[in-house]
């Protein structure tokens, strides 16, 4: 017989959503007993994991610094065997004629084979570096909105670890990992210990001939930004770029030989990267880029948008690689731990670092496939 509770239980029980609401009660009267408990030294959980020392990341490092300095990117440096500096040395031992290896490690942060790579270019695998005053020089005021950014001449970087990290193609934890106390407040002059990989130049970048005048992402297909060959017409016939949306890779090609791969952001199931067959248009140095919620979010262009400048913290990054298709092209990124893990407005994204390296291979005509 079903008990009658209307009898038996108190008077804040007699309805469903009394009774959840008198459990949600005892459930957080319990946590907060136990957060009481904690508190007054009854209980007690393992304390989180100690920082990591120089010599515990060096493993992983020289391996990351040997697949960067390949022109195989395993993506920000942060001394761990992730995702990408698995997928970046598989591709690598492609290039060398190897058969690939399984996707990831069994373990997590497991060792790869690295049985054969001559690592004489990882050496040594941190260097110390001194801040500089062009270094400097590169950091400045961020507005916090788009309207308050769309106000600047430039998009500089927002402090000096920021800075420091995109040149030494780093993650920030990693660096003040490595740096205990150092990353908070840099001057010039300060010795920084780095990953001994080719320091990404911005300078070098802001320095070269600008490419479109108007906003990148606002071309009319029938315009060549830079003056690039027609897309009919390609200065490179052998060259070819590959982007796997399924692995987040980036292949560049001579022939069917791979010459460099990169980690990218592709689109999401809602604003999907365009597959098929295009070719590049010409490559945009240091853009501006036109904020449009409207284009970004259905492809739809309205009045209603910001024109942000340039500088590495623009959306864009410092380079944009025009494809024939209106508003989409290959381009950097203000939040380079973004790759692979967020999903883009449709174009392909990468780190700074590694757009800018893509750019000085890739020519107006050369065929991108996206698929």
């Amino acid at each position: 017989m079903k008990a009658d509770r209307s009898v038996h239980a108190p008077w804040w029980y007699k309805t469903p959503w009394h009774a959840e609401l008198a459990q949600v009660t005892i459930r957080m009267f319990i946590k907060g007993s136990v957060f009481a408990a904690v508190l007054m030294g009854g209980l007690s959980f393992s304390s989180a994991a100690s920082p990591r020392t120089k010599e515990a990341m060096e493993p992983a490092t020289r391996l990351q610094v040997f697949l960067d300095r390949s022109n195989f990117s395993p993506g920000k440096l942060d001394g761990r065997f992730g995702e990408f500096t698995v997928k970046a040395l598989n591709l690598y031992r492609q290039s060398k004629g190897e058969q690939p290896k399984p996707a990831a490690p069994a373990k997590k942060d497991a060792t790869p084979d690295v049985t054969g790579l001559d690592f004489s270019t990882a050496t040594p695998v941190f260097i110390t570096y001194t801040v500089t005053d062009a270094d400097l020089a590169t950091v400045g005021e961020l507005g916090a909105t788009v309207e308050l950014k769309a106000k600047q001449k430039s998009l500089p970087y927002k402090d000096a670890a920021e800075a420091i990290a995109e040149k030494f193609h780093s993650d920030v934890d990693f660096l003040e990992e490595l740096n205990p106390g150092k990353m908070k407040a840099i001057k010039a002059g300060d010795h920084l210990n780095v990953p001994n990989v080719e320091p990404f130049d911005l300078a070098a970048v802001k320095n070269l001939t600008p490419g479109s005048s108007t906003a990148v992402n606002d071309e009319e297909d029938t315009t060549e930004p830079n003056g690039a060959p027609p897309a009919d017409k390609p200065d490179t016939v052998t060259l070819s770029v590959s982007v796997d949306v399924k692995s987040g890779m980036l292949q560049v090609q001579e022939g069917a030989h791979i010459i460099a791969a990169y980690p990218v952001t592709v689109g999401s199931a809602h604003t999907e990267s365009p597959i098929g067959e295009w070719k590049v248009k010409g490559v945009a140095k240091m853009p501006n880029f036109r904020y449009d919620k409207e284009m970004l979010n259905h492809g739809k262009r309205s009045g209603d948008f910001q024109l942000l400048p340039p500088g590495p913290n623009n959306p864009v990054g410092v380079m944009w690689i025009q494809l024939n298709k209106k508003g989409i092209g290959l381009h950097g990124t203000d939040d380079p731990d973004s790759i692979g893990r967020s999903a883009s407005h449709g174009c392909v994204r990468l780190a700074n670092w590694d757009v800018a390296r893509l750019a000085t291979r890739v020519k107006g005509g050369v065929p991108v496939s996206i698929h």
